[in-house]
C-alpha cells in the first residue's frame, strides 16, 4: 500500500471517502482509514478545506500576496519570524523563499483598507522586517491546483493590429 497514492487522491479530492479511495487503490477500506489515520496522526495530513471561487461571491475577500525581507540577528532566526507571523488569523500562508524576498504571505480581509492597516500596524513593525512590497490580487484563475472561472471560452473576435 501506498500512503502516497491516497494522499495524492485526498489532495485531488478531500471529500473522496475511504470506499472511493479504496476502489482506486484496489485497498480494502480498513487500510484506506488505517493509512488516513495515520497521514493525520503524523502531521503530514493538517487539514482539509473548500477551494473558493471568491470572485463568484457579492462580498469578495480582499486578498493580497505580500513579499518580506528580513534581517536577521544573533538571537532570531526565520522560523522564529515565521511563527509570530503565522498566529495572525489574516495570515492564509507563509513561505520562506529564495530571490529577492525572505517570506511571501498571503493576507485576507474585508476591505483593501483593513489589509493595509493589518500590514502597517501588525507586520511592518515587526524589528526584523525590513521591507515590505504589497501586491493586491485582482483576479484567480487557479487555486491549489485546480481551475476557476466559468469554464466557458472566450467567443470574442480577435482584433489584431
Amino acid at each position: 500500500m501506498s500512503e502516497r497514492e491516497v494522499l495524492e487522491l485526498l489532495r485531488e479530492n478531500a471529500r473522496y471517502d475511504t470506499a472511493d479511495i479504496a476502489r482506486m487503490t484496489d485497498l480494502d477500506e480498513d487500510e484506506v482509514a488505517d493509512a488516513i489515520e495515520a497521514l493525520e496522526a503524523a502531521g503530514i495530513v493538517r487539514g482539509y478545506q473548500a477551494v473558493v471561487d471568491w470572485d463568484r461571491l457579492e462580498d469578495e475577500r480582499v486578498r493580497a500576496e505580500v513579499e518580506l525581507n528580513v534581517t536577521l540577528d544573533r538571537e532570531t532566526g526565520y522560523d522564529d519570524i515565521a511563527e509570530r507571523l503565522a498566529r495572525f488569523p489574516q495570515v492564509k500562508a507563509l513561505r520562506l523563499i529564495s530571490g529577492d524576498y525572505d517570506f511571501d504571505m498571503e493576507v485576507e480581509g474585508d476591505s483593501i483598507r483593513e489589509v493595509s492597516r493589518f500590514i502597517s500596524e501588525k507586520v511592518a513593525p515587526v524589528p526584523e522586517i525590513t521591507q515590505t512590497v504589497t501586491h493586491y490580487v485582482m483576479a484567480s484563475y487557479k487555486e491549489n491546483g485546480i481551475e476557476l472561472g466559468d469554464g466557458e471560452d472566450d467567443d470574442r473576435l480577435s482584433v489584431s493590429p
